[in-house]
């Protein structure tokens, strides 16, 4: 039995490695922590950085939604997410692109944060529209990052394009929207988000009755 801690809020990130969990197949205990609690001290131990997700797992602690699904493939391979050999280019290109210059180009372009034409180059993404046409352009021609497979890597950037698109920090372009389709009816994906509806509305109501 895996000795799996998930330290979460349902109204965080916390739901991309909810899914991947899901993903996943194996017995997990979920921690939930309250925003006014974060910064505890007894859960700076297990993130200094007092942010959730977290994920403990046999003592071992991991941080970082990109970095928790890459560890969950490799450390439970008999679910089949993690890549093949012919996978891992694209794998770990993908993955990384979603944590890197798309969440910069993103969180920046929904502050107006966008770069000048002169300071591009300090920037890793280079600009928003370039970071979305990249994406868009590989997604137009493979149904998941990988090609025809799902894989781990779908878990992270599925969430920031099914995140993106509904929230309109990503721009709704035709290959953005049907890889969201494909994803959106995976079972895993729709038990975890059931499980973190089912904890907002405990949470509210919790709220609503003090």
């Amino acid at each position: 039995m895996a000795d799996l801690k998930f330290y979460t809020n349902p109204m965080s990130r916390g739901q991309i490695v909810r899914w991947m969990l899901e993903e996943v197949g194996q017995p997990y205990e979920t921690i939930v922590v309250d925003y006014a609690h974060m910064h505890d001290p007894e859960y700076a131990l297990v993130n200094p950085m007092m942010k959730v997700p977290a994920l403990v797992h046999d003592g071992r602690i991991v941080t970082e939604c990109a970095a928790i699904i890459a560890y969950l493939a490799d450390v439970f391979p008999a679910a089949g997410l993690a890549p093949s050999d012919s996978e891992k280019a694209d794998y770990y290109r993908w993955l990384f692109f979603a944590a890197g210059p798309i969440e910069q180009a993103v969180t920046n372009h929904a502050n107006g944060w966008d770069p000048s034409e002169e300071r591009r180059r300090m920037f890793g993404y280079g600009s928003y529209d370039d970071a979305m046409a990249a994406l868009a352009a590989h997604l137009a021609a493979n149904d998941f990052v990988c090609g025809d497979r799902f894989t781990a890597a779908d878990v992270y950037v599925g969430s920031q394009v099914l995140w993106g698109t509904q929230f309109g920090t990503m721009p709704s372009l035709d290959p953005f929207v049907a890889y969201a389709g494909r994803l959106e009816r995976r079972p895993a994906y729709l038990r975890g988000k059931d499980i973190d509806n089912q904890l907002i509305t405990e949470m509210k109501a919790k709220e609503d009755a003090q």
